[in-house]
């Protein structure tokens, strides 16, 4: 491990440790075994769904989440610019067309009125509309008693895509039970890690199962290898299994510490004008990343020059997401904007957010940007 101060790491211990050697030492290390079904009822619980079903990432969960609704070639499915690419390819996948709808500027969750908007336009035109994916952005949940109806109404499925918000809550509600069916990541730089890895959550059991076979090479249930269809290779390992299993017995505990390190990102920034907390006001939150908005006007520097100046000092940060219209890759896709995605991109700055940040480490960042802001204003924030 070098120095530098990631963004987002890995946050495993000695109890991931046992877990796995017991997993290990159990002989189960294939995508089949007693710990790929126990993290599978676990996440299913904590998130309050009637099943689940583990996978080999969040896409390939997002992928068979759109399978499972039915979306097909042709279709057309709503997806918010603001987000990861992986939800907009997974759309491509499935040989449907994404839509793009711009966002929130307050949370960087999609912007539900227009979203309305958008669906009244598409089936005004007669567009075939397979299915709505909402992101519940840098850990917070979208404003689901909103958009939910807004879905309803225009009779189309939601896949929640919380690849982010795994213990976010919206009204008491957990992150990833929303849609039809939700999509969880444990990408390695997520509130929780199973190395790679996502789940499928769902009340739909039908649909989970169907995904089940898809993702285990629609393999028939024969003593020889019978397949009437193409299937994935989508199953989460048992091992990777044991290991999630550790890390969600840990999980409010990693979302306490992020919580306050954005609390003391909060206190620093506060005085600072132009500043703001993206989302700040969301309490059930997971706190997954911390991202501010800097505009130069007010504050005076541009989030790209903190961003170098912590750079320097081997700190790590990130833009926020590219806009999917902006991306290359979906260069010319139909669009619903507003530019606020496209201002969050210029503006907002991701900050160093990880539960495994030792005191140390958080205490350089804070120094570092108070360093920073002292330079620049010319007043210690501190």
């Amino acid at each position: 491990m070098t120095r530098t101060v990631y963004l987002s790491p890995p946050d495993v211990g000695p109890l991931e440790e046992s877990y796995l050697i017991a997993a290990l030492r159990s002989g189960w290390v294939a995508p089949v075994g007693p710990d790929l079904e126990a993290f599978e009822r676990d996440v299913a619980d904590r998130v309050g769904t009637r099943g689940a079903v583990a996978v080999s990432s969040g896409t390939a969960a997002l992928h068979l989440a759109l399978l499972g609704v039915g979306v097909e070639p042709g279709a057309v499915v709503v997806v918010p610019t603001l987000t990861f690419v992986a939800t907009a390819n997974a759309v491509r996948y499935t040989g449907a067309r994404p839509v793009f709808v711009d966002c929130d500027p307050r949370t960087g969750n999609v912007d539900v009125p227009l979203l309305a908007d958008l669906l009244q336009r598409l089936r005004a035109r007669g567009e075939r509309i397979a299915a709505v994916v909402p992101v519940d952005m840098f850990g917070a949940c979208v404003d689901y008693t909103s958009l939910l109806p807004a879905c309803e109404d225009a009779g189309v499925p939601v896949v929640e895509d919380a690849a982010e918000a795994l213990g976010a809550t919206h009204r008491g509600r957990a992150a990833g039970s929303f849609g039809r069916v939700g999509a969880l990541s444990f990408n390695g730089n997520k509130i929780m890690t199973t190395s790679g890895g996502g789940m499928l959550v769902s009340d739909d059991l039908s649909l989970l199962t169907r995904a089940r076979h898809l993702a285990t090479q629609a393999r028939e249930p024969a003593a020889h290898y019978e397949h009437r269809e193409t299937g994935y290779n989508y199953r989460l390992s048992n091992l990777l299994a044991a290991l999630g299993r550790a890390q969600l017995v840990r999980l409010d505990g990693m979302i306490g510490r992020r919580r306050q390190l954005r609390d003391r990102y909060a206190k620093l920034f506060a005085p600072v004008p132009g500043v703001e907390l993206v989302g700040a006001d969301d309490a059930a939150s997971n706190c997954w990343l911390t991202v501010i908005r800097a505009r130069p006007d007010q504050s005076g520097w541009r989030a790209a020059d903190l961003a170098a100046h912590l750079a320097a000092r081997d700190i790590e940060t990130r833009p926020v997401w590219k806009p999917m219209h902006r991306q290359p890759a979906y260069a010319g896709s139909e669009s619903l904007l507003t530019g606020a995605a496209d201002d969050l991109f210029a503006e907002g700055l991701t900050l160093p957010s990880g539960s495994a940040l030792t005191e140390r480490q958080i205490g350089a960042v804070l120094g570092a940007i108070d360093e920073f802001l002292t330079v620049r204003t010319g007043v210690s924030p501190a």
